[in-house]
C-alpha cells in the first residue's frame, strides 16, 4: 500500500514550497522598503534630480579683452563679423537628421556639403578634425565669412533653414595701427586643448575652462590671458526626454575681460618693423666680399627699449607673418607654411629666442672686467694687426693696427687684440689651463651684467642665452665627451674631425683660445638681443638694469585701472660712476670718429649725444652676424641681422633712421619736433571714458603725428582724411569688443 498523502505531496517537496515562499516574501519586503525608500523618504531628493536632468547648460563666452599701446590704439581688438551657426537640436528633429537644410546650407554658403557636415559633428575618440568639441547644446559656427548677401538669404528663407542662424559676433582680429604688425609681440588664438582644460581642473578642482574655449597660445595673448579672457556665462535650456529644447532657466551673464594697455608706440613698432625690413631687403642685394654672394639676410630684429624703466616701445622680428591668418581658426596649409623649415619659422620672436654670439657689442663687458681686475683709464695696450697664443695667430678685424692705445680707444675702434692681450693675462694669472681658485674677472662680469639667464620680460618662451664660463664647460665636457671622442677616432682630418679631437682631450678646462674668444664676444658665447638692449639700457641710466616689460596696466571694460604695472629694477652693472662716463664717452666716439662714423656724418651729436657699440660676429659655415647697439639719454635701440655683414654696414643705417623718427632728425641734421614721433617715452596711461574708449584729447595727439609718421613709412597719409584714425578706434560703444571695430581692410595704412 502507498505512502503517498492524499494531497500527492510529499515533505521533502512541502518544504522546498515553504522554502520558495518565504524566498519570494523576502524578495517582495525587500523591493517593498527599497520603494518605500525611493518614493517616501528620498523622494524629493531624487525629484529634484529628475527635474535637474531636463536642464541643459551652455557656456556663453566672454568677449575678450582689446591689447591697447600707450596711446590707447588697439592693437588686438575684436571684430563684428557674420557668423553662421548651426542648431543641432533643430537638424536632429528633421527626419532625414537635417541633411537637407546643411546640404542647402552649404550651397549658400559656397562650401562642400561634407565640409559642412564635418563642421557639426560632435567630436569623439573616433571623429577626426573638423567636429564640435562643446556642448550639443550650443550653436555650432560653421563659418565666420559669410556675406551680408549670403546671410540675408538664409533669414528670408527661415523655413528652408531651420536651426540656422545668422549673426553678428565678436572675432578677434589685430588692425595694424599705422601699419604696425607686432604679430610676435601679440601673439594669438587658439581652441584649448584638453590638456590645458585638464591643467586648470588640476588646481582648481573645477575646470575653468571650457572645451568650446579660445584662449591665448603666444605672446601678450598667452601671458595675461586670464586678465583678457573675461568670465564665462551661462545659459540654462529646458529639454525633453528627447533632448529637445522646450524653454529657457535663465542663467548667468558673461563678462567682458579687461584691456591691456601696452608700453607699445604703434608708430614707432610701424617704423621698426619697416627698417628692418628694409636693411634686409638691401642685404640681400648686396655683395659679401668675403663670401663672394650677396648677403642672405636670413632672419632678424629689432628692439627700442626705454631707458629709464625697461619698457619696451618698439620690437620687431624677421621674418613676420599676419596674426589674421588665426582668426577663426587657422588652415593646416597656412600653419604648415609657418612651420616649415623653409620659412625660416615665423613664429619665433627672435628678440627674446635668437641666441648668437655679440661680436664686438659684448667689449663693454670686457671694459668693465679688465677693469675689475686692475687695468685703469690711463693704462694703454698694443693694438696690432695680429697675436700669436701658444701657436695659433688670432687677427685684429681686417688687420688693422692702431699702436698703443686705451681701452677707450680699443671700443671705439674695436680693436680685437687689445682684449686679446687682456684676456690672455688674465687666464695666465688665473692658473691657465688647470686654474684653481681664479678671479675670473671677465666671467664674473657677464654674469653681473645679467648673461646667461632670462631678463624676465612679460613674454612666453625666453632663452637664457650662455656664458661659457668655467662650470659650463666642465658640465657641457661631460654631456658631450663621448660624442666628440667617437668623432675624434675618425681617420680622416677634416676641421671637424680636428676639432673633435681637442675637445674631446681639453674642452672641460677654459684654454687660452676659449678666453681670449670670449673677451670679444666669440666662441661659445651667446645672447639674446633683449639682453643687450637691457644691458646698453644699464649704461645709459647710470647703470640699473631694468626687467624689460611690454604691459604697463591692466583697464576694466568701464575704463578704470584695475592693475598698474610698475617697472621693475633687477640690480645694477658692477661699474662706478667714474667707469661709466669712462664707457660712456668711448661709445660717443664710436658714432663721431670710431666704426660707426661713416654711417653717422651730419648726426646732431651737441644735440642728441648718441652712443653705439658695432659687431660683427663670426658663425662657422655662415656669413657674418650685424650687430648694432646704441642709446641716447632716452632710448636704447639694437638690431641684430644674421648673415646680414658688419654691425655698422648692416644695422646701422636702419637704427639711425629709427632715431630720426623718433626724435624728428632730417636728412640735413636739423631737427623737426613737429616730426618727432616720441622724442621722449611716453609715460602716463591714456585717459578713458566710463565706457572704456580713449578721451578725444587722446586721439588727437595721435592724430597730429599720423602725417609726419608717413615719411618715415615711404607712404602717404589717406587721401581725403590726412592723419585721421577711424572713429571705430576711439569711440565704440560700451559693449565695443563685441559692437564695433575698426572697418575691414582700413586699418592698415594708418
Amino acid at each position: 500500500m502507498s505512502n503517498i498523502p492524499e494531497t500527492g505531496r510529499t515533505k521533502r517537496v512541502t518544504l522546498r514550497l515553504v522554502v520558495l515562499q518565504v524566498v519570494v516574501l523576502s524578495l517582495l519586503a525587500t523591493l517593498g522598503g527599497r520603494l518605500w525608500y525611493l518614493q517616501i523618504r528620498n523622494g524629493a531628493q531624487y525629484q529634484q534630480q529628475a527635474a535637474s536632468n531636463q536642464i541643459r547648460q551652455v557656456t556663453v563666452p566672454a568677449v575678450r579683452g582689446q591689447i591697447l599701446d600707450a596711446n590707447g590704439v588697439a592693437l588686438a581688438d575684436n571684430q563684428t563679423k557674420l557668423v553662421v551657426s548651426v542648431s543641432r537640436t533643430s537638424l536632429l528633429t528633421a527626419k532625414d537628421g537635417g541633411k537637407a537644410v546643411l546640404d542647402r546650407l552649404a550651397q549658400v554658403l559656397g562650401m562642400k556639403a561634407q565640409d559642412v557636415e564635418n563642421k557639426v559633428r560632435l567630436c569623439d575618440a573616433n571623429t577626426p578634425q573638423p567636429c564640435w568639441n562643446g556642448s550639443p547644446y550650443e550653436p555650432i559656427p560653421v563659418t565666420d565669412k559669410a556675406t551680408t548677401q549670403q546671410a540675408m538669404q538664409i533669414m528670408e528663407r527661415r523655413e528652408d533653414f531651420p536651426g540656422v542662424t545668422a549673426e553678428p559676433t565678436a572675432v578677434r582680429a589685430y588692425p595694424g595701427p599705422s601699419g604696425a604688425n607686432a604679430a610676435q609681440i601679440l601673439g594669438y588664438l587658439s581652441p584649448v586643448t584638453q590638456d590645458q582644460v585638464q591643467a586648470t581642473a588640476n588646481k582648481t578642482g573645477k575646470a575653468k575652462l571650457a572645451a568650446t574655449d579660445s584662449i591665448g597660445q603666444a605672446g601678450l595673448e598667452s601671458v595675461y590671458d586670464s586678465d583678457l579672457r573675461g568670465t564665462t556665462g551661462t545659459n540654462n535650456l529646458e529639454v525633453d526626454n528627447l533632448g529637445r529644447v522646450i524653454g529657457d532657466a535663465g542663467g548667468t551673464a558673461a563678462q567682458p575681460g579687461s584691456d591691456l594697455v601696452t608700453s607699445i608706440d604703434a608708430r614707432v613698432q610701424a617704423v621698426t618693423e619697416k627698417q628692418l625690413n628694409q636693411a634686409m631687403q638691401t642685404l640681400r642685394k648686396t655683395y659679401d666680399p668675403v663670401t663672394h654672394e650677396n648677403f642672405k639676410a636670413d632672419s632678424g630684429t629689432a628692439v627700442v627699449m626705454d631707458v629709464h624703466t625697461g619698457r619696451i616701445v618698439a620690437m620687431a622680428s624677421e621674418p613676420t607673418y599676419d596674426p589674421n591668418i588665426w582668426t577663426g581658426g587657422i588652415s593646416a596649409k597656412d600653419y604648415a607654411k609657418l612651420t616649415s623649415s623653409s620659412s625660416d619659422y615665423p613664429l619665433l620672436n627672435r628678440a627674446i629666442q635668437a641666441q648668437a654670439a655679440p661680436g664686438s657689442t659684448f667689449k663693454v663687458i670686457s671694459t668693465t672686467g679688465a677693469m675689475e681686475a686692475g687695468y685703469t683709464e690711463s693704462d694703454t695696450f698694443p693694438c696690432t694687426s695680429s697675436m700669436n697664443i701658444g701657436g695659433q695667430v688670432f687677427k685684429n678685424f681686417e688687420g688693422e693696427n692702431f699702436g698703443q692705445i686705451t681701452l677707450s680707444k680699443a671700443l671705439e675702434v674695436s680693436c680685437d687684440t687689445v682684449f686679446y692681450n687682456i684676456a690672455y693675462q688674465q687666464w695666465k694669472k688665473d692658473g691657465g689651463l688647470y686654474g684653481k681658485n681664479a678671479k675670473d674677472w671677465l666671467f664674473k662680469a657677464a654674469h653681473q651684467f645679467g648673461l646667461g639667464q632670462p631678463t624676465g620680460i612679460d613674454l612666453p618662451s625666453e632663452v637664457k642665452g650662455r656664458v661659457p664660463d668655467r662650470k659650463w664647460h666642465q658640465d657641457y665636457w661631460d654631456a658631450m665627451k663621448d660624442t666628440w671622442c667617437k668623432q675624434a677616432s675618425a681617420k680622416n682630418n677634416d676641421y671637424l674631425t680636428q676639432i673633435a679631437r681637442q675637445d674631446c682631450s681639453d674642452f672641460k678646462y677654459v684654454r687660452a683660445g676659449d678666453e681670449v674668444n670670449y673677451a670679444i664676444g666669440q666662441g661659445d658665447t651667446l645672447v639674446t638681443p633683449i639682453q643687450m638692449a637691457r644691458i646698453y639700457s644699464a649704461l645709459a641710466n647710470g647703470g640699473t638694469l631694468y626687467q624689460p616689460s611690454l604691459a604697463k596696466a591692466v583697464v576694466s571694460p568701464t575704463g578704470k585701472v584695475v592693475k598698474n604695472i610698475a617697472p621693475v629694477a633687477q640690480g645694477r652693472l658692477p661699474d662706478s660712476r667714474q667707469q661709466l662716463q669712462y664707457i660712456d664717452n668711448a661709445l660717443a666716439g664710436v658714432v663721431t670718429s670710431g666704426t660707426a662714423a661713416w654711417k653717422f656724418g651730419g648726426w646732431p651729436q651737441n644735440k642728441i649725444p648718441l652712443h653705439a657699440k658695432t659687431g660683427t660676429a663670426e658663425v662657422y659655415g655662415k656669413q657674418t652676424t650685424s650687430w648694432f647697439d646704441t642709446y641716447t639719454k632716452d632710448y636704447a635701440v639694437v638690431m641684430m641681422i644674421s648673415q646680414g655683414g658688419t654691425g655698422s654696414g648692416g644695422s646701422g643705417p636702419a637704427v639711425r633712421n629709427i632715431y630720426n623718427a623718433l626724435y624728428g632728425v632730417q636728412s640735413d641734421g636739423s631737427i623737426d619736433p613737429k616730426k618727432a614721433l616720441l622724442p621722449t617715452p611716453q609715460k602716463q596711461l591714456p585717459t578713458f571714458h566710463p565706457d572704456g574708449s580713449v578721451t578725444a584729447a587722446q586721439q588727437a595727439a595721435f592724430n597730429r603725428s599720423v602725417s609726419a609718421h608717413a615719411q618715415y613709412l615711404n607712404t602717404t597719409a589717406p587721401a581725403g582724411a590726412p592723419g585721421t584714425v577711424p572713429a571705430a578706434v576711439w569711440a565704440l560703444p560700451p559693449d565695443r569688443r563685441g559692437a564695433g571695430s575698426v572697418p575691414t581692410g582700413s586699418a592698415a595704412v594708418y
